[in-house]
């Protein structure tokens, strides 16, 4: 833009179109690594829990270390093949919180191999539901941040809800806290287009 100053309606013209363009560009690359922590997350719960159904060998409990190790390179390939744009402010606050959740889920899981009194699925649960309700507060989208709620409300279903059963709780709630939105997501990019 020019030194040229702007007067108030240019300015509030401004601002809104900027706000439409994060909103555009959320909803673009937003929606996929949604759908990939999603999907993997279920078809990973659903297995352990299978496998723990059928068997009663514990030791199952360790395929959930396939999550960061298949949905994170996952994820930043196709982030890699996505159309590049230039990352706002928003962008780089909605990488921190889920740098932060992430990183956090990543370290409870291990205390709680290491000390075994932790209900590890509800924790999981309510960190990733409020990463994607904070993600939907973001980027203002109202059915992000619902779905993110409803996710972090069923991790008392984990309390509720005993022995291994509380997987398939789990899986439930990654329908509403990822697929919904990551779907949600999808299509207001292809809308957009």
């Amino acid at each position: 833009m020019d030194d040229k100053k702007l007067n108030e309606k240019e300015s509030l013209e401004l601002i809104a179109q900027m706000i439409q363009n994060t909103k555009f560009r959320m909803a673009k690359n937003t929606g996929t690594p949604f759908l990939i922590w999603g999907y993997t997350t279920i078809i990973v719960s659903l297995l352990v829990w299978f496998l723990l159904k059928e068997t009663g060998n514990y030791n199952w409990q360790w395929l959930w270390f396939m999550l960061p190790v298949t949905a994170l390179p996952f994820t930043l390939w196709i982030d890699r093949k996505q159309q590049k744009m230039v990352k706002t402010y928003i962008d780089r606050i909605v990488g921190y919180v889920w740098t932060v959740f992430g990183v956090g889920s990543f370290f409870v899981s291990w205390v709680a191999i290491l000390f075994w009194n932790l209900s590890i699925l509800f924790i999981i649960l309510l960190m990733m539901g409020m990463g994607t309700a904070l993600t939907g507060l973001i980027i203002k989208m109202r059915v992000v941040t619902v779905c993110g709620a409803l996710g972090a409300l069923a991790s008392l279903g984990c309390i509720y809800v005993r022995g291994i059963d509380q997987i398939l709780v789990f899986a439930l709630a990654f329908v509403f806290m990822m697929l919904i939105p990551g779907h949600y997501l999808n299509k207001i990019a292809k809308q957009d287009n």
